[in-house]
């Protein structure tokens, strides 16, 4: 099973993993950013999701598509292998509030391991709007500018 396809597995209920699953589709050397901060190194993003895992009910990522870029192997970095589109349905702890997010992440992949790994996702829409008065500020801005 080549990387991607251990990537969507993982990602169908992060909730369901351990955090040394991880070592299995990134690179030690990862590099691993989303739109709060940015996590270097395997230890970092395990750190990161055992927090996530304390919080979360569930996690489930629906990939609804995979896109292979023209480059055939990343050299760099930060070089860009793979697009995924996704939509995340998130149940916290102690809530019965479902939280749905759509997303975008870029990998790079070298070696059948993810070296480059960038979510692109509306931190608002995930965070902001489901605080109560900042939820409904949120809202209302939106609704004003999309008039």
């Amino acid at each position: 099973m080549d990387v991607i396809k251990r990537f969507c597995k993982i990602y169908t209920d992060i909730c369901q993993i351990s955090p040394n699953d991880l070592e299995n589709i990134y690179a030690s050397d990862i590099t691993f950013i989303d739109p709060i901060t940015t996590h270097r190194g395997i230890d970092e993003v395990k750190h990161y999701f055992s927090n996530l895992l304390t919080q979360a009910e569930t996690c489930k990522f629906d990939i609804s598509d995979i896109f292979r870029c023209s480059q055939q192997n990343a050299q760099n970095q930060t070089d860009v292998t793979h697009l995924v589109n996704w939509t995340m349905t998130l149940v916290l702890k102690n809530s019965d509030k479902k939280i749905t997010l759509d997303g975008t992440t870029q990998l790079g992949v070298k070696d059948d391991i993810i070296i480059f790994h960038k979510d692109y996702y509306d931190l608002g829409e995930m965070v902001y709007e489901h605080v109560p008065i900042l939820g409904f500020i949120i809202r209302k801005i939106k609704g004003k500018l999309a008039k």
